[in-house]
């Protein structure tokens, strides 16, 4: 009897070991599926309605997800740093933000995202940028657990 229950307790770990094998995999593929730029549909986004806002102008910064939902920025054509920092425009409380995370800067008349060398990326609707990146009105900017849109 004690080789049955030692052989079952051994099967038992085993399987254990392979649940968490398998989860850490999906973690890693679904990290990977996320930083390779792959377009999904955002509800309330069409590509039609860009052409409707090429004649406005962003107004300002609102923050829709995260611990500082809700907050507004006016945007008065200085550049927007986003991050951890004191000093920075909008201070960001989230664990997955850089100290000097992102920047919003104005080029002509249109806003333009970068990210400053940030250890977790940011992401402008689903994609991640990489270069210097237009950002159209009421696409969500993602830095870790916060999200942001420019509107008018």
């Amino acid at each position: 009897m004690p080789e049955l229950v030692m052989q079952l307790t051994r099967a038992g770990f085993l399987a254990l070991l392979w649940l968490f094998v398998l989860a850490a995999l999906r973690v890693v593929r679904s990290d990977l599926y996320a930083a390779s730029g792959v377009r999904v549909a955002v509800p309330g986004f069409r590509r039609g309605s860009l052409k409707g806002s090429r004649g406005k102008t962003a107004k300002q910064l609102v923050v829709t997800h995260g611990a500082l939902a809700g907050t507004r920025i006016s945007l008065d054509g200085r550049p927007i740093l986003l991050g951890r920092a004191d000093d920075s425009t909008l201070v960001l409380d989230d664990d997955y933000a850089s100290t000097r995370h992102a920047r919003l800067s104005l080029r002509g008349t249109d806003w333009y995202l970068e990210d400053l060398g940030s250890t977790n990326g940011t992401y402008l609707d689903r994609a991640k940028v990489t270069a210097p990146t237009r950002v159209p009105l009421g696409v969500p900017i993602r830095i870790g657990k916060t999200v942001i849109e420019l509107r008018s």
